[in-house]
């Protein structure tokens, strides 16, 4: 789409998921203009993995349905996109755990999404480098990694000339158009806000809440890992609604490196190391994986999550602006999620019926009041 022509949408953010949006509505037939700051978000900072959880229903739901859609397109995705079918290996430290496997393979199969109890000694065959001693696991082979800021940008060139980037700070919205900081203005019948945490200051009320995580990436060694690893207890502590948590994630980087996670922290504003959490964070990793003290760790960084007050994302038209739609609060899964929310998005800008209940994500829920009025 060339600058001077007019656009149908306009996209704030050109993240993972402002990127998935605008190449889905331009694969839908729309033209769409986006708008980045240029300022590395979340989709920077995190681990790009594309991993179902089940934590809640909704959550299965939309983590399921994104999977589908992502599967389709990973095998065209160039070399830099970094994709691997690496699957999944939910890790379980006592055989009580194994109950909480045995459920989230229930409840993954509802949606048809395979996976497979192992037992300690399979998981010892499967991946060498952890501890003895653990109870066993559950692999989800569909599952797999990504490096998020290349696929973003590949999603936005893959649109073709549908879909135009512009370089600006969104400083306000008004019916019909974003305002720039520059001075200029953006004009579309339709606004998708997908920046994250910067939609707070453009929404007359504020809806999310910044979630700091710590990681952490070593040098380059062969590669030992094949899977994803995540504990078990992973889901209790990425939804812990206040405080701060660590558990045990790695991923294999396809560079030879492990990326080591993850944390959460509420109310820790700026990108400043805490190095108690990053301390408890590694010796969680080295639980599982006690070869990692011998390996060197290169860089740290903290990244700020944008999570909604229920944990699921905003997806759907703002209540009192028909012409505003908000893909936003994805929180840890926004990698995960991007296509099927771009998906919605897309449904409810054409008035169609989407292909899952869009319903508990609808960004509506936020704004009810106990009388059922929107404030």
């Amino acid at each position: 789409m060339s600058g001077g022509q007019v656009a149908d949408v306009i996209v704030v953010g050109a993240g993972i998921i402002g990127a998935a949006c605008a190449w889905r509505l331009a694969r839908e037939g729309y033209r769409v203009r986006v708008v980045d700051n240029r300022r590395p978000g979340a989709t920077a900072a995190g681990m790009g993995h594309l991993v179902c959880m089940d934590d809640n229903p909704a959550e299965l739901a939309l983590s399921a349905y994104s999977l589908q859609l992502w599967r389709g397109v990973t095998e065209r995705m160039p070399a830099h996109c970094a994709w691997r079918g690496c699957g999944t290996l939910w890790l379980a430290e006592k055989p009580e755990e194994m109950a909480v496997a045995a459920l989230k393979r229930a409840r993954l199969a509802e949606y048809g999404v395979a996976a497979e109890a192992l037992s300690s000694a399979q998981i010892a065959e499967r991946e060498p480098m952890l501890r003895t001693g653990l109870a066993g696991g559950l692999q989800v082979p569909g599952d797999g990694i990504l490096y998020a800021p290349n696929v973003a940008r590949w999603l936005l060139a893959d649109a073709g000339d549908a879909v135009s980037v512009s370089i600006g700070e969104a400083s306000a919205l008004e019916e019909g158009a974003v305002l720039l900081r520059e001075g200029e203005r953006l004009a579309a019948p339709r606004v998708v806000l997908a920046c994250g945490l910067q939609a707070d200051r453009l929404l007359a009320r504020p809806l999310l809440k910044a979630k700091k995580g710590h990681l952490a990436i070593t040098d380059r060694y062969p590669q030992r890992v094949r899977h994803q690893l995540v504990e078990l207890g992973y889901g209790a502590s990425a939804h812990a609604s206040d405080g701060t948590s660590v558990a045990f994630n790695v991923q294999a980087r396809p560079t030879g490196q492990l990326l080591i996670g993850s944390s959460r922290q509420f109310d820790s504003p700026g990108g400043a190391l805490d190095m108690s959490v990053l301390a408890a964070m590694l010796a969680r990793a080295q639980r599982f994986l006690p070869a990692l003290a011998q390996m060197n760790i290169i860089r740290c960084w903290t990244g700020q999550r944008a999570a909604s007050s229920d944990g699921l994302p905003l997806l759907g038209p703002h209540p009192q602006h028909p012409w505003l739609w908000l893909a936003l609060g994805h929180e840890g899964l926004g990698v995960t999620t991007a296509l099927g929310s771009a998906a919605l998005i897309a449904a409810q800008i054409g008035r169609r019926r989407p292909e899952i209940d869009d319903t508990p994500y609808l960004a509506a829920r936020m704004f009810a009041t106990e009388g059922g009025r929107h404030e």
